[in-house]
Parts: C-alpha cells; sequence; structure tokens
C-alpha cells in the first residue's frame, strides 16, 4: 500500500520531529560557521512546512503512475527538488530567521544533505523493521 496524504504528513512530521532534530542538534553543537546556531532549525523548520504543501503535489504524481507507487528515486529527485525551491527562496526573498547575508551555502547543503540521507535511510529501513505494519496503513500512524 502507498502512503495516502495524511500518512505522508505523519511520516514527515514524525522522522523530521524525530531523526531531523537529531541531525540537527549535532550541528547545532558543532557550530563551525559564523552563522547563527538557531538557522539550523529555521531550515528544519521550512522543509518539514513546505514539504507539507509539496506532499499534496506529490500525491497528484503519484496517482498517473500504474502502481501509484513513490519510488526511491522519486524520493532522490525530491529532495534535490526541496532544497533547490528553499535555496532559491533564502538567496532571493530571504524567509524569516535566515538572512541572505548570513546565509552559508556549504553549511545548508551540507545539513541539509545529512538530515535527507538520515531520514531517507530511517524511512526506507529503520521504520519498516520497527513498525512493519506502517506502510499497510497508508503511512499513517495514529
Amino acid at each position: 500500500m502507498t502512503p495516502t496524504l495524511i500518512g505522508r504528513w505523519q511520516t514527515r512530521l514524525f522522522l523530521f520531529a524525530t531523526v531531523g532534530v537529531l541531525v540537527t542538534l549535532a550541528f547545532v553543537g558543532l557550530q563551525t560557521g559564523d552563522q547563527p546556531r538557531s538557522i539550523y532549525f529555521w531550515i528544519l523548520g521550512y522543509i518539514t512546512c513546505f514539504g507539507f504543501f509539496w506532499d499534496i503535489f506529490y500525491i497528484k504524481i503519484q496517482k498517473f503512475r500504474w502502481d501509484r507507487d513513490w519510488p526511491g528515486a522519486f524520493q532522490l529527485l525530491a529532495g534535490i527538488w526541496e532544497a533547490l525551491f528553499l535555496l532559491t527562496l533564502i538567496k532571493i526573498i530571504g524567509l524569516p530567521g535566515i538572512s541572505p547575508t548570513e546565509f552559508n551555502l556549504g553549511l545548508f547543503i551540507f545539513h541539509y544533505s545529512c538530515v535527507w540521507i538520515a531520514i531517507f535511510i530511517t524511512s526506507q529501513s529503520l521504520i519498516r523493521i520497527l513498525c512493519p505494519y506502517w506502510r499497510f496503513r497508508g503511512g499513517q500512524w495514529f
């Protein structure tokens, strides 16, 4: 069974609130740049919030596939697209909590990549092992 919209939202929120926060805490603890530490949480929050809207679009696209599934290659493309979208918003108009002048592209790419890889690996392995019926309920937790 493929995730429903509510299932995608619940899974996204769960993964970003657990795995995403843990990875982000590592970045906050290993502060290496001159940008404020809170910027990592702002980025995580924006990825999560914009992702809720992207999930609506992804569900629509999914309906055009014969199996109505969302393979790993599509997840990779979605991750790249979401990063480019957020990067464009930050660089062109700026977002609350993230100043375009204090923004470090290298740290953004590194942080985003680490969060995305950790969430991808968790969603493709750990969730399926620890919660075997998660997928059969359309990705819904509650």
